[in-house]
């Protein structure tokens, strides 16, 4: 199969979707790749790189697209992006179409085969493609709260961690789990007071056992929420997520004016529309904007910052399947694997993941080839 990856276009994303190892297996496995030019050099691997193990550089995305089969990136297409998808395409990638019907529409109309890295699952029902990215947001989460905390930044001034004498931030987290466990393991490393709200008893527990008793964990219900946000929080991280769905809005507009003024909030779910009602995507060259005098932190590709280790990440985790509809093409590869074609959200034109037809309104169809 002709496997290409274009360089990612989205505003200040280094990613690429294929390491030079991730092309190398490729190639070893008898499939031809083909990369754009300089798509990874946000990565550290130029060109020279790919072409020692048996990569093709192409001089454009144009010539990517209009050569490969399948398409392999890890932000969702943007529109020119979108333009350039066939029907004779298999597009492999993060997309988020719930809250993004515009992007939806794009990629109904091109007629690909669209297999998104967030809804594909394991044996557990937990998302192993969307885990790595995760854990890389859950923790810097806590690095941009400290850093908007910090007073020439517009925060309120209050180290993270205090010191002897003087209370240290107060940090919510809302969700446990894996953003918000990594966001966790990071602030109370960092010495903050640490609150963790979940829905899970169960995974609460684990929290509590785990951390012996270094951060506070209690079941989330609204008024809960707003208890301790108001004038207690210094930094609230976002990290709640349904499956293929748009994120729940956990803190609303009102709530806003019970925080203290210089406090932050650190979306985490603004992939998929954010758990914030004020919440609006933001790039890494205009990341922060305030309301009400709370800072807010929307970055929708927040990993994108510290691209290779996200890369290598992202690819240790996508290889197997990438291998998969390379070596079998994607029919055959979703029979084979149920849980990669939970990853199925549009094909021939109509969306095909019931969670997010739903939060889209639109009709759920499912391939018949499927059972």
């Amino acid at each position: 199969m002709r496997v290409g990856c274009p360089k990612e276009i989205k505003v200040h994303e280094y990613r690429v979707g294929l390491t030079p190892e991730s092309a190398a297996e490729l190639v070893r496995a008898g499939h031809e790749v083909l990369l754009e030019t300089k798509a990874g050099e946000g990565i550290g691997a130029p060109d020279k790189v790919y072409e020692k193990v048996g990569v093709k550089i192409l001089p454009d995305a144009d010539a990517v697209f209009g050569e490969s089969e399948m398409i392999v990136k890890v932000k969702e297409p943007q529109p020119v992006e979108i333009a350039r998808l066939t029907p004779k395409h298999t597009l492999f990638t993060y997309l988020h179409l719930a809250p993004d019907p515009e992007q939806a529409e794009g990629l109904m109309k091109s007629g690909a085969t669209c297999i998104a890295y967030e809804t594909v699952t394991d044996r557990d029902g937990r998302l192993p493609l969307l885990k790595p990215m995760s854990e890389v947001a859950g923790r810097m989460a806590v690095q941009v709260g400290a850093h908007y905390l910090e007073k020439a930044n517009g925060g309120r001034g209050v180290l993270m961690g205090g010191v002897p004498g003087v209370r240290p931030a107060d940090v919510v987290i809302l969700g446990a789990g894996v953003a918000g466990y990594n966001a966790a393991q990071i602030a109370v490393g960092m010495r903050a007071r640490v609150t963790v709200f979940d829905k899970n008893p169960a995974r609460l527990e684990e929290l509590d056992r785990e951390f012996n008793g270094r951060l506070e964990t209690i079941y989330s219900t609204q008024a809960a929420i707003e208890q301790a946000i108001a004038e207690e929080a210094d930094v609230v991280i976002g990290a709640v997520l349904v499956a293929g769905a748009a994120a729940p809005k956990l803190i609303t507009r009102p709530m806003l004016k019970t925080m203290r003024p210089g406090s932050v909030l650190v979306d985490i779910s603004i992939d998929q529309g954010g758990c914030f009602e004020t919440s609006k995507a933001t790039t890494h060259s205009d990341p922060v904007f305030t309301v009400d005098g709370v800072i807010h932190y929307c970055v929708a590709n927040m990993p994108g910052a510290v691209a290779r280790t996200s890369a290598f990440a992202l690819n240790n985790a996508t290889l197997p399947f990438t291998l998969a509809l390379a070596n079998k093409g994607y029919k055959q590869a979703l029979i084979d694997d149920p849980h990669l074609a939970n990853g199925l959200n549009v094909y021939e034109g109509a969306i095909a993941h019931e969670a997010v037809a739903k939060d889209l309104g639109k009709s759920y169809k499912r391939p018949g080839w499927l059972g």
